[in-house]
């Protein structure tokens, strides 16, 4: 068997996708450079003079950005970093998108006609952002709140982009695809909110609230404008039906389907606290 000596560099390597990515090649003995701004390799979005750098003799980038492509700076900079990542020397990209967001789709054509190959890798919410992200405390106390109503969503489990990002890095068969990946149902916060209670044996609530009682909660948190801005965008526009369908992307790039969210739940137990053991 052929040896691969490809160089792998991945951008957020200390995100909820870029870690796992990184430790499956790391796990397979691959040669691969993690960049963010708490990364080995020193990467910020913000710091363009800190993109090159990490760029060094590199053959393929899974590409994140932060804090979501759906920001106005979004398409300059991934236009910017296409052009730098080509004239390193780079040859493919695998990059994260988003559901419905009509920047995201501008960053997705920025990277097919960058002249690079590449694959994209289209999400919908993911179910770690209740275990290890935004919705966690939720959870912990009891009730989900948010300015949403009766919208479903097919949250994703994020080992499933995992798997995706990474046969996309090692496999060629998946240059030029694009995978828009969802979870196999269709659930609102409130059906999240009941697997929650009926998997932890304990009650979890939702609660729909305003939005100015959730801009008001995250600057209570010490949120940053920028992601509370964000966050807005994607309650008060994504969610808006626009992403009530499934599709089968995640059962395409690996011939297998993805993870329903109960067994994301069951699989995380001990990341909630109160759960049963």
């Amino acid at each position: 068997m052929q040896q691969n000596t490809s160089k792998y560099l991945i951008i957020g390597a200390t995100g909820k996708t870029g870690a796992r990515v990184y430790n499956k090649l790391a796990g397979q003995g691959l040669n691969v450079k993690g960049a963010s701004r708490h990364g080995e390799v020193y990467f910020d979005w913000r710091s363009p003079e800190t993109w090159g750098a990490s760029l060094v003799d590199i053959d393929a980038v899974y590409l994140t950005y932060y804090p979501d492509l759906a920001i106005p700076e979004a398409p300059g900079d991934i236009a910017k970093f296409c052009a730098l990542a080509k004239i390193k020397g780079v040859k493919h990209i695998t990059l994260l998108s988003g559901r419905g967001e009509p920047a995201a789709k501008v960053c997705e054509e920025l990277v097919q006609t960058s002249g690079l190959s590449w694959t994209v890798v289209r999400a919908s919410w993911f179910n770690q952002n209740f275990s290890e992200g935004m919705f966690r405390d939720f959870i912990d106390a009891g009730t989900i709140a948010l300015p949403v109503g009766a919208v479903t969503e097919p949250f994703i489990d994020v080992a499933d982009i995992c798997d995706v990002v990474v046969a996309s890095l090692l496999n060629s068969k998946h240059n030029g695809k694009l995978y828009e990946v969802t979870g196999p149902e269709l659930l609102s916060f409130k059906q999240l909110a009941d697997i929650f209670t009926q998997v932890l044996h304990r009650s979890v609530n939702f609660r729909q609230i305003s939005q100015n009682e959730f801009v008001s909660q995250m600057q209570s948190d010490g949120v940053d404008s920028q992601t509370i801005e964000m966050l807005t965008y994607l309650f008060t526009e994504v969610l808006d039906g626009r992403n009530e369908y499934i599709v089968d992307g995640v059962e395409q790039a690996l011939g297998r389907p993805a993870k329903r969210f109960t067994e994301f739940v069951v699989d995380n137990l001990q990341a909630f606290s109160g759960g049963s053991q």
